[in-house]
């Protein structure tokens, strides 16, 4: 793989560096041509983007649309999709994830939205199914929202954006940088989607190559792979940080639209020669190996091959990157699972989600097990396709018997496997799975009481390979099968039969059905003109992810719960923030421990005013890897939070997820002056808001010291949302 951090030009279908006059040529990629069919145009700075549908599951679309109806919500002026794909089990908390369900339906009904029930098909299966189109943008509420592959830039953001769109309001940003991924060769034998995913994710995540940037595919590699092989790639996009991607298309691409029965969704897309693009990475798919990446990051990917040259001493890398990062709450074993012999014995597979459940590798995993025994050992191996007409695809050809037959457990369109509501390993073991995402805890474990698991990344064929061989680690490079891939024969009366689709067919009348778990947001204060900040938690990790600001799995049967639900904001990294949030909250001018503070800062003869919001705050160096949920943020706003601290935000959504919920997103080289319990007074920030200016800050501990923090750029309407304290606030008074 070659890196190119320089501009290039892209010419009769070589690379050669860019010269200043190519800068001109910047709209020639086919990002810039479909984002400028989407924006308003009434900024030349910045795009003002209006979505051609929107998609949420079941975490996110009660918040969502909560959201929007507080702020005037009449109906649904584009597609939106409500799937059902994350709490399907209905195993926590009584009625409330179904109660939920019979929300969504009365919401699609009342404002013209798609339902999608549960168990149907995965979120991003639907979308790519029966939503994607050459040329189109989907704005999701899931960070997985990658179409690019079927032409269709996805974007996943926090819930704050959508109820935008669904206000008919822009989303607003400037114009991204376009990264060239030029593809030559062909896949070897036995190497699948994730593992060319997770080769790139490797090669880009730690230093940001691709971070808030677009990726566009291009190059004669495409077209030797099918139209499966690459949807799997491109949703594994998200975990190089990029804002969103494209490819170019072809017949295969209009074959796969021509079998679901939308062949006018289909159009040739290819680089115009001569594109300028702001980096580039060249990969010849026939390097690519059978790839693993161990815990606890997909970025933290090696060859198979390479790992079991040495297995101790790459384990023991990741078992002490691990715990460093559990920081001594629970110990990760992985050296333990180096056997005598020295293979790798591990306890569990599983292929799941948008990403391992598809049609190619369910049955690519399956001709690899016929005729094949996955003992009656420790091992299980467990596979969940993506959609039901995948389902019935794969039961119809024989795939499902062939799994079945070799031990695998066959399960229904789910996605809870990858962020930890199914198929939970035992404390202590390693888990193999073929899902987005291997993050702390997001196969279902809570080191809080002790429990901690591993999770490796694998494609399905070397995850089937081990299956085969019982749990020892085998890459599927060594094993003779045949990769030949029957046609898939999709169904959509499947679809038909299940799915409401309502759009244009808004009914007002129809009533919103609530259950006692759906709460409305609490009000909330517009920024005063000064600011009290308490920094209530510390986190000098080197990153955040959203799954530790606020817990995937069983929690996510509260989240259409805002008190509830924040009750376990930082539970795995910081127990105590949430009763620290709760006592900074109940803070007024008059509290001895504010009082000391105000005399400090008159003794350092800082003007005060005592009628400043008092506010608590978390430092993390670089927060929001992971998840586009907003409740990441909104939990922080429902238990008094105001304001982060960081020395770099992860993604670009988590930032806009923190400006939506009127938490002023800081930036600052200082981090050590704001160590737990520190006190900032941060004078005249609104000003410092309105004019887009850096604000006068004082860090009070024993003593007061000036702080250099800045907000970095924001647009107009940002402003105007942190002034008013958050978007729900905005929406208001604009409707006022």
């Amino acid at each position: 793989m070659i890196m190119h951090e320089n501009p290039v030009v892209l010419e009769k279908g070589k690379i050669r560096d860019a010269k200043p006059e190519d800068k001109k040529n910047r709209n020639l990629t086919m990002a810039a041509g479909i984002m400028a069919a989407h924006d308003t145009k009434t900024d030349e700075e910045v795009m003002h983007l209006k979505f051609d549908s929107l998609t949420s599951h079941d975490i996110t679309y009660v918040g969502i649309i909560q959201t929007a109806r507080a702020s005037g919500l009449k109906k649904f002026p584009v597609p939106y999709v409500l799937t059902n794909c994350h709490n399907t089990l209905c195993a926590v908390g009584g009625t409330i994830n179904e109660d939920d369900h019979r929300f969504a339906l009365s919401a699609a009904h009342k404002y013209g939205g798609v339902y999608v029930p549960p168990n149907m098909a995965v979120i991003h299966s639907y979308n790519r199914e029966m939503m994607s189109a050459c040329g189109r943008m989907i704005l999701g509420s899931d960070s997985h929202t990658r179409y690019g592959a079927l032409g269709t830039m996805g974007v996943g953001e926090g819930g704050g954006e959508l109820a935008k769109q669904l206000l008919s309001q822009t989303y607003d940003m400037k114009k991204p940088e376009v990264v060239l991924v030029y593809l030559t060769g062909h896949i070897k034998h036995g190497i699948g989607p994730h593992d060319v995913a997770l080769a790139l994710v490797g090669a880009t995540y730690a230093s940001g190559f691709a971070k808030n940037r677009v990726m566009e595919f291009a190059g004669p590699g495409i077209h030797t792979m099918s139209q499966d092989f690459r949807n799997g790639i491109d949703v594994m996009t998200t975990e190089t940080t990029c804002w969103s991607s494209i490819w170019e298309t072809d017949e295969k691409t209009e074959a796969w639209f021509e079998e679901r029965g939308r062949k006018e969704a289909y159009k040739k897309l290819s680089v115009t020669d001569g594109a300028y693009y702001d980096r580039c990475i060249e990969l010849d798919l026939g390097t690519v190996e059978s790839m693993i990446a161990l815990p606890m990051h997909p970025s933290y990917a090696l060859p198979i091959h390479e790992l079991l040259k040495d297995p101790k001493k790459y384990l023991q890398e990741a078992q002490t990157r691990a715990n460093k990062q559990l920081n001594g709450k629970v110990t990760m074993d992985l050296v333990s699972k180096v056997q005598a012999d020295g293979s790798i014995l591990v306890d569990q597979g599983v292929i799941a989600g948008c990403s391992g459940g598809t049609y190619e590798n369910v049955t690519a995993a399956a001709s690899i097990l016929e005729n094949a025994d996955t003992g009656n050992g420790e091992f299980r191996l467990s596979v969940y396709p993506d959609s039901m007409p995948v389902y019935k695809a794969l039961s119809e050809n024989g795939t499902v018997a062939k799994l079945v037959s070799a031990g695998a457990i066959f399960r229904e369109a789910f996605c809870g496997p990858c962020f930890g509501a199914g198929d939970t390993p035992a404390n202590g073991e390693l888990s193999i799975r073929h899902t987005t995402r291997n993050f702390p805890n997001r196969e279902g474990s809570k080191p809080g009481e002790g429990q901690i698991a591993g999770v490796a990344l694998m494609d399905a064929r070397s995850i089937a390979a081990t299956a085969a061989n019982q749990g020892r680690l085998t890459a599927a490079t060594d094993v003779d099968y045949d990769d030949t891939v029957e046609p898939m024969k999709f169904d959509g009366s499947i679809y038909e039969k299940r799915v409401y689709n309502g759009f244009g067919k808004a009914d007002p009348s129809y009533p919103l059905h609530f259950g006692p778990n759906i709460k409305d947001w609490p009000e909330q204060k517009e920024l005063s003109q000064d600011l009290l900040v308490k920094v209530v938690s510390h986190i000098d990790d080197p990153v955040t992810t959203t799954d530790e600001l606020i817990p995937s799995g069983e929690t996510s049967s509260y989240r259409s719960n805002p008190l509830r639900l924040a009750e376990f904001t930082l539970s795995r990294r910081d127990p105590a923030y949430v009763q620290e949030a709760k006592n900074t909250a109940a803070l007024t001018s008059d509290s001895t421990e504010v009082a000391k503070i105000y005399d400090l800062l008159s003794a350092a003869k800082v003007e005060v005013r005592k009628d400043a919001n008092i506010v608590s705050a978390v430092y993390a160096r670089k927060p929001g890897d992971g998840s586009a949920r907003e409740q990441a943020a909104s939990c922080q706003r429902v238990l008094g939070g105001g304001a982060n601290f960081a020395k770099e935000y992860a993604t670009k959504r988590y930032r806009s997820n923190c400006i939506n919920w009127g938490i002023l997103p800081f930036v600052t080289e200082e981090g050590d002056k704001l160590a737990k319990g520190t006190y900032v007074y941060i004078r005249n920030v609104r000003d410092a808001v309105e004019k887009g200016a850096p604000p006068e800050a004082y860090a009070v501990s024993d003593h007061v010291e000036k702080l250099s923090v800045s907000l970095g750029d924001l647009t107009a309407d940002e402003k105007e949302i942190l002034l008013d304290g958050c978007l729900i606030n905005f929406n208001k008074k604009k409707m006022m």
